[in-house]
């Protein structure tokens, strides 16, 4: 078989991450919340997670909001989105550009996403205790014109822009370093109706758990 050419790649990515995207239906809800009373302080939850594998993004943490172990798809399983309503997904194909996607259902983990805000701090945590630091730097709402076609294109709902499936793709994966969070948005009965990106963007790397916030 020939080897793939970059066009032939960017297209499966781009076919998987629609896949991805139309995974995200509703799921039978099995906790209203994430955390059992307070929320664990940011060196109690990267303990908690930790496996000694420094190349392993193990949790998010946002603060006064969420702390949300991680969890990898299986291998050449871009589509795989868990259905743990404690876990957030890492998305493969987003690592590949050397970014890092978090995907989650609507109706379970992703239902936190919605409350992320422009300035909102984000931790990642990795399986040797480091933390990567970020600050959310823009939230972009799309109304999905065929929610369950591969081939959908999309609607900006604040500026109402325009994007093919493959605008949205190098929009939200590709380019510096980020973290992007992506669910579905629920509307008029259709769970998948939308779609949900957040962007946070990179404010440093802390090499200790045990590193103070600020």
């Amino acid at each position: 078989m020939a080897p793939k050419t970059n066009s032939q790649r960017f297209t499966l990515s781009l076919g998987l991450l629609l896949l991805v995207v139309a995974t995200l239906l509703p799921h039978p809800v099995y906790a209203r919340t994430l955390i059992d009373g307070a929320l664990p302080d940011l060196n109690t939850f990267a303990k908690s997670v930790e496996n000694g594998n420094a190349n392993i993004l193990r949790g998010a943490y946002a603060e006064n909001m969420f702390a949300i172990p991680v969890v990898q798809q299986p291998t050449s399983n871009a589509g795989f989105v868990s259905t743990n309503p404690n876990a957030l997904t890492e998305f493969s194909l987003a690592a590949q550009f050397g970014n890092v996607g978090l995907l989650a259902h609507n109706t379970l983990s992703g239902q936190y996403f919605s409350l992320l805000y422009v300035g909102q701090r984000i931790q990642l945590v990795y399986g040797d205790g480091h933390i990567e630091y970020f600050r959310v730097t823009h939230v972009y709402r799309y109304q999905a014109e065929s929610p369950y076609s591969m081939n959908s294109n999309f609607i900006d709902l604040d500026t109402r822009e325009y994007l093919t499936a493959y605008d949205l793709f190098t929009k939200v994966y590709k380019g510096p370093r980020h973290v992007t969070f992506q669910t579905c948005i629920a509307y008029n009965g259709n769970s998948s109706w939308g779609r949900l990106f957040v962007i946070a963007e990179p404010e440093g790397t802390f090499s200790t758990p045990n590193a103070q916030t600020h």
